[in-house]
């Protein structure tokens, strides 16, 4: 199994007055090297309705983006219903349960947490992070949501910036997609 202790970038979602942003450092690291400033870890899948990230392996995160998308096409977009097929598969089918990472996936209803371990997570305040930044832009997203009157993308930035700030394998180069 996976030990999730992944590391090499950040990754939030922010639910907030009805609109959903995810948004990701563009870092990427060899160990203690930074090999890439500008990678993309977001995009939208099943007819842009859904928005995922991913920490963790690039190769890995691929697959599972490919696995995640033919569950969504299955299901007809259900979110929740794809999630747990996939977060099935990658917890027992052979392949699946090698690969390293942790994956979030937003539809403007949730934002779900997955992980190899089988978990499908739905977080009570429709902040979630992950990656080795994201304790700390979790933990800046609720402070701006709380304490600012800014959109849901604009928090999901600035709540990377901050972590950036921190976590040195978080760089500045951020992308943020919208629903």
């Amino acid at each position: 199994m996976p030990s999730h202790k992944i590391r090499s970038t950040t990754i939030v979602a922010v639910k907030h007055d009805g609109k959903v942003a995810i948004a990701g450092d563009g870092q990427v690291t060899l160990e203690r090297t930074i090999m890439k400033g500008k990678a993309r870890k977001v995009r939208t899948l099943y007819k842009d309705s859904i928005l995922a990230g991913f920490a963790g392996a690039s190769a890995d995160a691929l697959a599972l983006f490919e696995k995640l998308e033919s569950h969504l096409e299955e299901y007809k977009g259900n979110l929740e219903r794809a999630s747990v097929e996939l977060a099935k598969a990658w917890r027992t089918d052979r392949y699946f349960r090698r690969l390293e990472a942790l994956l979030i996936a937003a539809s403007k209803e949730k934002i779900l947490v997955l992980s190899g371990n089988g978990d499908v997570i739905e977080p009570d305040d429709d902040l979630a992070a992950i990656g080795s930044g994201g304790g700390y832009a979790l933990a800046a997203a609720r402070a701006l949501v709380k304490y600012s009157s800014l959109s849901a993308a604009q928090i999901a930035e600035e709540a990377l910036r901050i972590a950036a700030s921190i976590c040195v394998y978080t760089n500045e180069d951020i992308t943020v997609l919208t629903l």
